[in-house]
Order: C-alpha cells, then structure tokens, then sequence
C-alpha cells in the first residue's frame, strides 16, 4: 500500500502545550514503542532508498519495508509493507519483499533502535480522516543517541489539504518545524559524522517522467535542503550552513523561474516572493561572511565580526518567524498536491517529458547568456548582473536534470559545460561583490574605516573584467550537453 504523510518537528515545551490544549477532539492513544531497524555494513538498503523496520507495540511486532524518495520534504509519499512477526528477526518469505531486497538479507543486522511514547488520534475533517501521532522519544545508534520530537500526520481518507489546515493549527498553538528526515534518516545520520552544511544533490529523475513530476522531486529535493541547513543553523552560527541556506533558496526560486510555464495558479506569485523575503532575509549575513573572508585590516575585521553577530540574530529571528514556518508548510502543500496542474488548457506541457522540456530551457538560458555576455568589459554593472542570473538559472537547471542526460557520452559533456559554468559564474559573482560592496558597507556605517575601500578596488575589478570575458568565452565554445 502507499501512504502519505506529513511531518513537523517540535520542542519538548511545545509537544508538554500540545498535549495540554489537545486539539484533536478527543484523549490519544498511548503506546510505548521500540523499532529495530536493520540494514547490511555497506548500508545497501539505505543506497536504494529502503528501509526495513521491526516495531514491538505492547506484545505485538510487526515488520515494515518501505521505499521512498529520500529528497521529500515533509509530506512523504513511499510504498509500504507490513506483517506481523513473532520475533526481532526480519522475515523474507514473501516473493516481492525478497525481491526487492535482492541480495541483502543474508547480510542484515540490526543498526539502531527508535524508542518512542507514541500519543495517537483519528481527526475528522470534513470527508477527511487524519491519524495523528505525537512521538516522544530517541534514536540510539551504537554509543550514541539523539531526542525525537516530531508529530505525524497521515491522510487515511478524503482530501490532503485538510492534513496541511490541521498543521497549521498545531503550529498556532506550539511552534511546528516542516520536519524532512524520516526515522531510518535519523538513525543513518546518528551512525555518520555529525552534520553540517548540506549541499544540494542529484534528485532520481528518468526521462519517463513528465516535467511536473520531475519539477515536483526537484522542488520537494529543494526544501528539504534548506530544511537541512536551518537545523545546522540552530546549532552554530556556521558560515557554510548560511551560504547553503541561501542557495537552496535560490535554487528554489530559480526552479520555479525555469519552470514558470508549468503553472497557472495565482498562489505561485505569492510564494516566489515569500521565497524572496526569506532568502533577503538571510543576504546581509552573507555578504558580511564573504567581506571578512576579504578583509585586511584588523580594525574593518573587527568592525565586521561585530556587525555578523547582530546580522546572525536577525537570521535566527526571521527563521523562527511564524511567517518562516507558515512559508515553509505552504510550500510543502503547493509541491506535495500539485493543484497547479488542473489548467487542462496546458496538459500538453504538463505531460511533456522531463528531458525535451529541459531541452528547452537549456537552449532558452543558454542563448541569453551567450548573447548577454558578449561584451562584458564595456557593459555596466546592471547588465552583468542580468547576465549572471541568466548563468545561475542555466547552471542551477544543468544540475537539476542531470539525470536525464546520463549517457558517457552525454555525462562527460555535461561535466565540462558544467566546469565552464562554473568558471563564468566564479568571476560574475566576485564582480557583483564589488559592485555591491560600497552601499553594503554605508549601510554598516564602514565606508571610512581602514581597508574598506580595498574591498573594492578599481585594479580588482579590472582584472576580473578580463578573466570574465576569458572565461564567457570558455562557455560560449563548449559543447552543449542536450545537443
């Protein structure tokens, strides 16, 4: 069977305010729970985004192996499968189950546990019924472990949106994080080093796909990154986890760009420029990160690091913002039910393959910046910066259908279109740097403090000037991955 659910990350303090309000409707269920999960050494399950689980709830065990796209985010949609068992031995009789674990059974061993007091209730809304299940607990994986607090809501019957109305309840009564790791995530990264900044990685695409499918895994890929990276900020004012942040915004923003044509629903406009409020929102401390690393002088550094301290708080305000939390289930529901695709006038373009509309953007951003650039050294600031976006969308869009363009042939070409982009979009953005630098700094009350001015020299920028135009040349000749 499938199932789809929708996850949200609470503190204790906010889980103890939940269930004192209860605004299920009626007292929970309470189970004490503790599940095995089981994979080989080499982890094969998790490669193949499965995961195999024995749960023990009162007297009663019962077996489950899912499969799934790991780049969800909050709303989870996998295949499952269930049956009960006698023992914490994973039992592989059944034909299928066998199957889709090819191989590995032999190898499996338990890797870690979740132990868990799970509070349950059946919601009705409406036609819709929604299970509701409240965890509190931990994830102990060898000599280490990690709390749990998350709720999880399921749709059983009816309409999904009434799943999303019922989130934003609980996130008015408690603060309520879109969460994007499932347990058996959570246990692989306790087992792993800890984490960090996290950078974005190929989403599973085939060219069977039609290009909203292949926009919803992107976009769903997208959020959780970000997700990601916001926890990793909780932690440490770390530099790379804010730069990542950013980018999973950005790449967001520019997906829906690329595949604006997609949509006919006014709820897209107004989530673009949510996007954009947030990733503002965060655009002060990372200017300020990229001045400190270019910095010389030790009383502009020390000016620096005084105003990343106060533009780190505004970071960590704006995230934990009831408008930050909103942005985020909302975009979870746009991408997850997909209503943007009930204009039947544009179900040619919907249904059109993932890789022929790829095709299309490539060849669309391709020629902006091919023709954008062509002057580069006389242009003014604005143009470049047009043509640095232009560049940013093409190398972001190169990135996200990769997977369709997979042959040796076709991979070996794409790495060099994407190292030629990469080279362009190196001297496009330490430009923009410049370019920005002097109102970055009056805004900082910095113009006048030794060394600000050699952030952003006219020597600097002449030099970059030429190893642009060198490097949009690079671009313009290599060979074109799609063709």
């Amino acid at each position: 069977m499938q199932e789809t659910e929708l996850k949200l990350e609470l503190s204790r303090s906010g889980a103890r305010s939940l269930l004192k309000k209860n605004p299920f409707g009626s007292s929970p269920a309470i189970l004490q729970q503790r599940s095995i999960y089981f994979d080989t050494p080499g982890w094969e399950l998790s490669k193949r985004g499965l995961s195999l689980r024995i749960r023990q709830s009162g007297n009663e065990r019962t077996q489950t192996v899912k499969a799934g796209d790991g780049a969800a985010a909050g709303s989870f949609t996998r295949d499952e499968w269930e049956r009960p068992v006698a023992g914490d031995t994973p039992i592989l009789d059944d034909p299928q189950i066998r199957d889709l674990l090819a191989g590995a059974g032999p190898k499996l061993a338990p890797l870690f546990e979740v132990h868990v007091k799970r509070h349950r209730w059946n919601v009705i809304d409406g036609d819709a019924t929604i299970e509701v299940a409240l965890d509190l607990g931990k994830v102990v994986a060898a000599d280490r472990e990690a709390p749990l607090c998350e709720i999880e809501l399921e749709t059983k019957a009816g309409s999904p949106t009434a799943l999303f109305a019922l989130a934003r309840k609980v996130d008015l009564i408690t603060p309520a994080h879109l969460g994007v790791l499932s347990k058996a995530e959570r246990g692989y990264r306790l087992l792993g080093s800890a984490p960090g900044a996290e950078k974005s990685a190929s989403t599973a695409l085939t060219s069977k796909m039609n290009a909203a499918t292949a926009f919803a895994r992107i976009a769903a890929a997208c959020l959780k990154q970000f997700r990601l990276n916001e926890t990793a900020l909780g932690w440490s004012r770390d530099a790379e986890a804010l730069h990542q942040a950013r980018v999973s915004l950005r790449r967001l923003r520019s997906l829906c760009s690329i595949c604006k044509s997609l949509f006919d629903d006014s709820r897209f406009d107004q989530l673009r420029e949510e996007l954009k409020w947030l990733a503002l929102e965060l655009g002060d401390a990372r200017n300020i990160d990229v001045m400190i690393g270019r910095a010389s002088g030790s009383a502009l550094s020390s000016r620096l690091e005084d105003a990343r301290d106060d533009a780190y708080a505004a970071v960590e305000a704006s995230l934990s913002s009831v408008r930050a939390r909103s942005l985020m289930i909302d975009a979870a529901e746009w991408i997850s039910i997909r209503d943007w695709r009930t204009d039947r006038s544009d179900a040619a373009l919907h249904e059109l393959s993932s890789r022929d509309f790829a095709s299309g953007v490539f060849d669309k951003f391709w020629k902006k910046v091919a023709k954008g650039g062509n002057n580069l050294i006389d242009a003014n600031d604005e143009t470049r910066h047009e043509v640095r976006i232009a560049a940013k969308k093409l190398r972001y869009a190169a990135e996200f259908f990769e997977p369709l363009f997979n042959s040796k042939a076709k991979a070996k070409r794409h790495r060099r279109f994407i190292e030629a982009m990469k080279g362009l979009q190196d001297q496009l953005g330490s430009l923009n740097d410049i370019a920005t630098a002097p109102d970055m700094l009056a805004a900082l009350e910095l113009s006048d403090v030794a060394g600000a001015k050699d952030l952003f020299s006219a020597e600097d920028k002449s030099k970059l000037l030429e190893d642009a135009a060198e490097a949009h040349g690079v671009f313009v000749n290599t060979r074109r991955f799609w063709r």
